[in-house]
């Protein structure tokens, strides 16, 4: 199937939306084919702030309604716990309110930016998407990251370059209690680095106190040379601060 036969067969869809590369050329796929079509983020403690804003930026330079409700999943005790399961119960749950509001605007079909490279067996949260009935069109169509990220670009959407990025929990081992103070903190350290210009990188909580930062190979070497602009920053946050030399 192409994805203007998925949009002819319905023309009327509700997007899980996360402010992504995949998710965001859905949404612009949807609109260009002619689809009535509403984005939906759920903010929780496991986004960041900047996430929110760039999907506010993104679906208001697309004319895209928006639609903004906020979770608290840690008040989920199979969330809060961090099993190795974590995503199923916090996709469950994010799903499981997105419904909701889109039934209330009068939507019967939900989709979400699935690609074609999203591998079931190491997602626990594929498994929700099934359940709640959750369509993945570009999954479905066989598209790609590496195509998504090319028609985007194409397409002058800015977000064809953005990096991954996982949610907050990801930067903290699993069985470790997932509290909103560990949260804000590793989301407050990530943000004065990316000030700093670094990109693409995790900060992630080695318990109880300390952290390493995972960065990409072309960094190394602009972080070894602000050591100490890096260690002034963090060190008020962390007892101790390690840079992983294992690509993440």
């Amino acid at each position: 199937m192409l994805l203007q036969q998925f949009f002819e067969q319905n023309p009327r869809i509700a997007v899980a939306y996360s402010g992504g590369v995949d998710s965001s050329f859905l949404l612009y796929a949807a609109k260009a084919a002619g689809c009535e079509v509403r984005a939906y983020f759920i903010k929780s403690q496991f986004q960041p702030q900047f996430e929110l804003d760039e999907a506010k930026n993104m679906t208001e330079h697309l004319g895209i309604l928006l639609t903004v409700e906020e979770l608290d999943v840690l008040s989920q005790p199979d969330i809060a716990s961090n099993p190795s399961d974590r995503c199923y119960f916090c996709k469950t749950m994010i799903l499981e309110k997105i419904w909701e509001l889109a039934r209330q605007d009068g939507f019967t079909v939900l989709c979400d930016g699935t690609n074609a490279d999203d591998d079931e067996s190491d997602r626990p949260g594929m498994r929700a998407l099934r359940e709640q009935e959750v369509l993945s069109p570009m999954r479905d169509c066989g598209l790609t990251k590496s195509d998504i990220r090319r028609m985007s670009e194409q397409a002058g959407l800015r977000t064809w370059s953005k990096p991954s990025y996982a949610c907050l929990a990801t930067r903290i081992p699993t069985d470790t209690i997932l509290t909103e103070k560990e949260l804000e903190r590793i989301e407050h350290s990530e943000n004065m680095l990316f000030d700093m210009g670094f990109s693409d990188f995790r900060i992630r909580l080695i318990p109880p106190d300390a952290a390493k930062i995972q960065l990409p190979d072309d960094q190394w070497n602009e972080a070894s040379a602000r050591r100490k602009e890096i260690v002034t920053a963090l060190k008020p946050v962390f007892s101790d601060v390690l840079l992983d030399l294992i690509s993440r």
